[in-house]
């Protein structure tokens, strides 16, 4: 069964009463791979919570992100925070179930406009953060001899210069095969020469491509930190916002 007529035929069966229903995810794009699965967004009159369940389907993997509409804006929010759109993606570019209603689509236009906003500008204190952390793990790849310790350096130093990148920028984070996709959006000459340094630093060929283009990503946002860095703490009980105090 096609993919979206497997997604109409479980919200129907599955969630007769849902006000809302959107098949989000890769499945419907280019980006489409034999191991796609549907993701769908469901949204109820009521649910005693939100939850999210994986099942499989006519054959498909299904992952279920099931919401009220204040939840589902309430979620939005909570991936705002962090930099992430994932659900709010799939609900701005996936496709309506069933036939459009206005919930439905006031809540794709809302979902379309938050996402075309942005994620909120870093701070001067994150920016300085970020610029210490990739600092410090380029440090770490500069005096690195053990191939261990070099292929999680180099993940890790893919990962954290990709992200600085993206927030620079003005856009939205994300995981996976999708960080690299978001990367690419903006910049595809320099996603693949990070992916190509990467590489041949994790496989024990050379380390300079890496550290030369880590260096190259650290002077687009004003160059290395290191002495001067300073990040005050909280005199009460730490917060998520406190981790950059732990090593």
């Amino acid at each position: 069964m096609e993919p979206l007529d497997a997604a109409r035929d479980l919200f129907d069966r599955r969630f007769p009463d849902a006000v809302a229903g959107f098949l989000g995810g890769s499945v419907l794009t280019t980006y489409r791979t034999t191991t796609s699965d549907l993701d769908i967004v469901v949204v109820l009159p009521q649910a005693d919570v939100p939850y999210r369940q994986t099942i499989r389907h006519q054959g498909w993997l299904v992952e279920l992100f099931v919401h009220t509409h204040p939840s589902l804006k309430r979620y939005w929010a909570l991936d705002a925070a962090a930099r992430k759109a994932s659900l709010l993606r799939m609900c701005a570019d996936g496709h309506i179930l069933r036939a459009p209603n206005e919930l439905a689509i006031s809540i794709q236009t809302h979902a379309r406009h938050l996402l075309a906003a942005g994620p909120p500008s870093l701070s001067g204190q994150e920016r300085e953060q970020r610029r210490y952390r990739l600092t410090d793990l380029l440090d770490d790849l500069i005096g690195c001899h053990d191939s261990a310790e070099l292929a999680y350096l180099a993940a890790a130093l893919l990962t954290t210069g990709s992200e600085l990148i993206l927030l620079a920028s003005g856009r939205w984070l994300d995981t996976g095969k999708w960080l690299a996709r978001r990367l690419t959006e903006i910049d595809g000459d320099l996603a693949a020469r990070m992916i190509a340094a990467h590489l041949s630093a994790a496989t024990g060929q050379d380390m300079q491509p890496l550290q030369q283009v880590m260096t190259e990503i650290l002077e687009r946002v004003g160059g290395p930190l290191r002495e001067g860095f300073y990040a005050p703490g909280s005199a009460s009980t730490p917060t998520p916002e406190d981790q950059h105090l732990a090593r």
